[in-house]
């Protein structure tokens, strides 16, 4: 070998050993990073030694797809379980403080102290008190869920505008990868972007991904409708002012196709449309229920007449609402008679006599101060069993006291069912994304371990280049 040939390759080594430290101390840098990719330089050997050819990223396409998965699965999990406890508080109260059931409960309790003294007017006044608590638990919690709904509108709205700037971003990112891919640059640094505005994307929809010539991405979600092919395509939704019981919201819309809320929530948008429209839908048609209950339960009856409204009216009063129908809105308007009511001039002793429609209806004719057949009659009927609507999605024969308290059970039982999902789901990310860190991630130990050997390489290849340098000087003394 040549002293040309022995200082070329010491000095292809000391350029390939520079190249492959480069790389080694980047990835330490980034070590702690979980986005980030191991990088490699690879050697290729030629005629002067060996230089760095490339720079080889670490990827596994099938971990990768399964955390994308289990992130969307997770987000979308994760944003239910959220929205059912801020629901929960907001309709039911602190430990169901607020609930109808309660409410109800305790018109029960008021109910039965009355009728053991039907002549004391402050337990007669007591009742209509409790009863205008029930009121207010469901026209509040009426509100509270249609003022939800509201509110879920708008962060559809602003989750849709962000998935667009995420979409926008790696329109950006995959760009970069088609233009270094084609130069034959390193493109490690914009496919970690890629991979990582790719998780984001997921934790709003789920995606699914296939890569064309040039590595350029193409991303739909999971039922085909695409996202970006070249460009990003449009998710576009129009918000609501507000809503109303039984009104319907607004879909969101993927290049034109509508996105499916139904099935479980996977990515944010779907648990955003299914806390919207189905969760909050069900739990109003369950207190619109439990209102047309109450009134039922508590009519005026007097044959031949035609059944009237008692304690409790509503807005289509003096009429009763159909049997086993549901009654949109019916718990929004839901109010105690104001024949009833003193607090308006009315005699809560009617409750007791009836007559709040007239003398037609009253039952006590005698007038007695003792009676207390009609009161002990309306409890009586608060625990007796009657049809309630299918599309309320529990019970459809109840007591209107067993119903309320179903309603209770039925949304504590998917709310604890969504909590346990959002924390399997979550710890399935957390594994996923582990066994992608292990494949693609970077051992600091290992890379420390390569940057003394590659030390050591560089100090040979020093050495090697004294070496020919005291050999041509020696040769130069030589000839001189």
């Amino acid at each position: 070998m040549s002293l040309t040939s022995a200082l070329s390759i010491a000095q292809s080594s000391l350029l390939a050993t520079s190249r492959q430290t480069s790389v080694v101390s980047r990835n330490i840098a980034d070590a702690s990073n979980p986005d980030y990719a191991r990088r490699t330089a690879v050697l290729v050997s030629m005629d002067a030694g060996a230089k760095a050819s490339y720079i080889q990223r670490a990827t596994n396409e099938l971990l990768f797809r399964q955390n994308l998965s289990a992130l969307s699965a997770w987000s979308g999990q994760s944003t239910l379980s959220s929205g059912l406890d801020r629901l929960d508080l907001a309709v039911n109260g602190v430990d169901n403080a607020s609930s109808a059931a309660t409410a109800i409960g305790k018109l029960q309790e008021a109910m039965q102290l009355y009728a053991t003294s039907p002549s004391d007017k402050t337990l007669a006044t007591n009742v209509i008190e409790a009863a205008r608590q029930v009121t207010n638990s469901l026209n509040q919690g009426s509100a509270a869920i249609q003022a939800f709904r509201t509110d879920a509108d708008s962060q559809i709205g602003t989750a849709v505008d962000e998935l667009n700037s995420l979409l926008a971003q790696f329109e950006d990112a995959n760009k970069a990868v088609i233009i270094g891919t084609r130069n034959g640059a390193d493109t490690s640094d914009a496919l970690d972007r890629r991979d990582l505005l790719l998780k984001k994307i997921s934790e709003y929809v789920p995606v699914s991904t296939f890569t064309r010539g040039d590595n350029d991405m193409v991303v739909t979600t999971r039922d085909g409708t695409t996202l970006f092919e070249t460009i990003p395509r449009s998710v576009s939704f129009q918000g609501s002012a507000g809503y109303a019981p039984g009104a319907d919201g607004n879909a969101i819309y993927i290049d034109n196709v509508p996105l499916s809320g139904q099935g479980e929530a996977n990515g944010k948008l779907a648990g955003m449309l299914q806390l919207r429209d189905g969760v909050a839908n069900t739990m109003q048609s369950q207190l619109d229920e439990i209102a047309r209950g109450l009134v039922t339960a508590f009519a005026e009856t007097a044959p031949p007449l035609p059944s009237a409204t008692g304690l409790f009216t509503w807005s289509g009063g003096p009429a009763i609402p159909a049997a086993g129908t549901l009654v949109d809105g019916l718990a929004a308007s839901i109010s105690v008679n104001a024949a009833m009511d003193p607090s308006v001039g009315g005699s809560p002793e009617l409750l007791r006599d009836g007559g709040a429609n007239g003398a037609a209806y009253v039952v006590n004719t005698g007038g007695g101060a003792s009676y207390a057949e009609l009161l002990i009659a309306y409890g009586d009927r608060l625990d007796k069993p009657m049809s309630f609507s299918s599309e309320a999605g529990i019970v459809t024969t109840a007591s209107v006291t067993g119903y309320s308290a179903s309603a209770i059970g039925w949304f504590q039982g998917v709310r604890q069912q969504t909590a346990t999902k959002a924390d399997s789901k979550e710890a399935l990310a957390s594994r996923t994304a582990e066994a992608l860190s292990n494949e693609t991630g970077v051992n600091v130990d290992a890379e420390m371990s390569m940057l003394l050997d590659l030390e050591h390489t560089y100090q040979a290849s020093a050495r090697i280049m004294t070496s020919v340098n005291q050999m041509l000087d020696a040769l130069m003394e030589a000839v001189g």
